[in-house]
């Protein structure tokens, strides 16, 4: 639909000869390409007869800014009926894309992405010139380099340029809470963890009663719904509270009863026009990978699930019958960084996960991307210590927080580990979604600054803004706080912030409570547990009196917006 439209403006300047000849005057650099001020990708993400929608990303290659201002002009009569992230005016042809309150610093290297529905008739002839601030960008529709869409009709990134499905039933929770109404409107994910959830458990929405409510939330523009796929045999290996409805062998089961019923839903021509993100079987292939065999960490459930491949088997179905259909795109789950940015964890991952996307007739193809800290708590992005500090000639991996891993924070390994799994096979275009429902670790307690230089110890634990007693401990922490707003596009090669997990849902009960959901006792959200070996040993930092997974706590909600960074 779109034309490939690459133009280094200003780097070659055409003169007219003595015979009439355009030639080339030498740029200063021999590259030509040195002096670029900046770099627009232009993409008509859908067209229909009257309108469209575009999704405009702009790289700032110049200095640093507080503010920006974007503009082109058109050839034909669009005119910008909508838009988001920035506030779109239009005179005549020329329009003006300018920064929100909330996204005008725009850093040397940096990206903003926005976008916008507009009418047209005719031709939709794309714009030609872009400037950044008054200064002329090169342009890039996005169809010859990896944007744009492909012929199934997906995009390149769900999230650009898209609305995302504000659950009505957390949304109500949320709002019933003093100060909730801050952000009782923000999109969470909906989870599917056990087959009565497809049609509505307990009296909540089903998945039918979501799409409805998302194409009524959608209006003209897109929108994007998020749903967790999450009930495989055994799942969950490692934690109690978290443990499925299904038994170790009941793959068959998983396949009739619960993906299959799915699949018919969200295939319904009915909702093709929602953008479908599924992020597949959370917490479970990781375990594969740390949790089995002579490692301290094993346990029986996760050997079982090793030996019988039913972990592969399911994580592959799902991602083949989701897979097929057009609209849907699937993440899939890759941890943490606390969990696999281990050397030992991190290339034995990848692999893993390339041989479950190619089983059970799924194919790389299948695979959007992937998702890192679903419902967890590691902080985005540690800014006062890298992984490459010393203190006193010792490196900042031998402290205890750290422990040898390779990474601090969230946004330097999910851009690492997908590098990592484009080399073992999978599509350069997969992007990665960071769930930072839960990572901001604000309020009092968030340092200012680095710790002191007495030990690596003493720096690292100083200066984290991850207040957990340990990088292991994963159950309703006490001290967390809200994170990143979900936005899309928000770093390289990251295709959204999001918040999966909803905020005031609780990881597991801190006690033993009968239930006919399937969940067990885990003892790492008891606040009096001493901790394993996955934890090295230590308390829990778990938060009181909380109930089962997946229910209100409103002690934990009042906690989240309380230490919120950034803050509401």
């Amino acid at each position: 639909m779109s034309r490939t439209k690459t133009a280094l403006l200003g780097a070659l300047v055409l003169l007219a000869g003595a015979s009439g000849t355009a030639v080339a005057a030498v740029p200063a650099d021999p590259a030509g390409i040195a002096a670029i001020p900046c770099t627009v990708d232009y993409k008509v993400q859908n067209q229909w007869d009257t309108g469209f929608t575009a999704a405009v990303t702009v790289t700032n290659n110049g200095a640093a800014k507080t503010s920006w201002a974007v503009k082109w002009a058109y050839a034909g009569n669009q005119k910008v009926t909508s838009g988001w992230n920035a506030k779109i005016s239009q005179s005549g042809t020329a329009v003006t894309a300018a920064n929100e309150t909330y996204n005008g610093t725009l850093a040397t290297g940096g990206s903003v992405s926005f976008g916008f529905n507009a009418s047209y008739s005719g031709t939709n002839a794309l714009p030609t010139t872009f400037t950044l601030d008054g200064v002329t960008c090169n342009v890039d529709d996005g169809s010859g380099g990896g944007g744009g869409s492909d012929p199934s009709g997906r995009v390149d990134n769900p999230y650009a340029g898209a609305k995302v499905y504000v659950n009505p039933e957390w949304s109500a929770k949320a709002a019933a809470e003093t100060g909730g109404s801050r952000i009782s409107n923000q999109p969470t994910g909906v989870w599917l963890d056990r087959i009565a959830a497809i049609n509505g458990a307990s009296g909540s929405m089903g998945l039918r009663a979501h799409l409805d409510a998302a194409l009524a939330q959608k209006g003209s523009g897109e929108e994007v719904v998020q749903l967790v796929v999450y009930d495989l045999p055994g799942r969950d290996c490692a934690a109690l509270a978290s443990n499925g409805e299904l038994g170790p062998t009941e793959i068959d089961k998983y396949k009739t009863q619960f993906i299959d019923p799915i699949a018919a839903i969200l295939a319904d021509s009915k909702y093709a026009a929602l953008r479908i993100v599924t992020t597949i079987e959370i917490d479970s292939l990781p375990n594969l990978v740390t949790n089995t065999g002579s490692r301290a960490t094993a346990t029986p459930q996760c050997d079982t699930m090793l030996a019988n491949g039913n972990y592969v088997k399911g994580v592959g179905y799902a991602l083949a019958k989701l897979g097929a259909i057009p609209n849907v795109y699937n993440y899939l789950d890759a941890g943490h960084h606390g969990w696999i940015g281990w050397d030992d964890n991190f290339g034995t991952s990848a692999t893993l996960f390339k041989q479950a996307a190619t089983s059970e007739g799924a194919t790389v193809d299948d695979v959007a991307g992937f998702i890192t800290n679903t419902a967890n708590y590691s902080a985005l992005k540690e800014n006062n210590f890298t992984i490459n500090d010393t203190v006193n000639g010792t490196s900042v991996r031998l402290s205890k927080w750290i422990d040898y891993n390779r990474y601090v924070d969230e946004l330097s390994f999910a851009q690492a580990f997908r590098n990592q799994l484009v080399s073992v096979g999978f599509n350069s275009g997969i992007g990665m979604l960071i769930d930072t429902s839960r990572n901001g670790w604000g309020g009092t307690a968030r340092p200012t600054g680095p710790g002191a230089t007495t030990s690596v110890d003493t720096y690292v634990n100083g200066g984290r803004y991850d207040r957990r007693i340990h990088v292991g401990n994963w159950c309703n922490q006490a001290g967390a706080g809200l994170g990143e707003r979900p936005q899309a596009s928000p770093a390289t090669g990251i295709d959204a912030y999001v918040w999966m997990k909803p905020p005031g849902e609780s990881d597991g009960s801190s006690s033993a409570i009968a239930n006919d959901e399937g969940k067990g006792f885990d003892r790492m959200c008891d606040p009096t547990y001493t901790g394993n070996p996955r934890n090295n040993n230590n308390m829990s930092g778990a938060l009181p009196n909380a109930p089962l997974s997946g229910h209100w706590f409103s002690a934990q909600f009042q906690q989240l917006m309380t230490n919120a960074y950034p803050p509401l």
